[in-house]
């Protein structure tokens, strides 16, 4: 067998999980890998993946971090640490379904809320590490 990148599987897997909660709908106009022109705030935006071998003896495994974009044009922070803390509550710990993978284990790794250029705009950041083993 050989060895595959997830990250195309991983990032649908994630996408499936936060457009399926309808908690998270209430809170985001939608999740999206590309923004369309014109969409409301606030949104999640599925951002930019690294890969990394997390082989064992016999199997071939992945560490895929996944990064997460909040944006929200409400003054304050707010709102955007409560769709964070939902995205938290969605991904840190809970199994995943992804195509033609094993889930081993999703992990939480920073959140960091900034204030863009733009002084109507917010941004939150979020990362997550994904371990995956390929399915034998």
């Amino acid at each position: 067998m050989n060895a595959t990148s997830p990250m195309g599987a991983v990032q649908q897997a994630v996408y499936n999980r936060l457009t399926a909660d309808t908690m998270l709908g209430h809170l985001v106009t939608g999740v999206y890998d590309e923004v369309p022109e014109g969409t409301s705030f606030p949104y999640v935006v599925l951002g930019e993946s690294m890969e990394q071998p997390d082989n064992r003896h016999g199997g071939f495994g992945r560490q895929t971090v996944e990064t997460l974009h909040v944006w929200w044009d409400r003054l304050g922070m707010a709102q955007g640490k409560a769709i964070m803390s939902r995205l938290v509550a969605l991904l840190d710990h809970q199994p995943l379904i992804i195509s033609g993978l094993h889930h081993v284990a999703t992990r939480y790794e920073f959140a960091q809320v900034l204030r863009d250029p733009n002084p109507k705009l917010r941004h939150g950041i979020q990362r997550y590490r994904i371990f995956t083993e390929q399915e034998p």
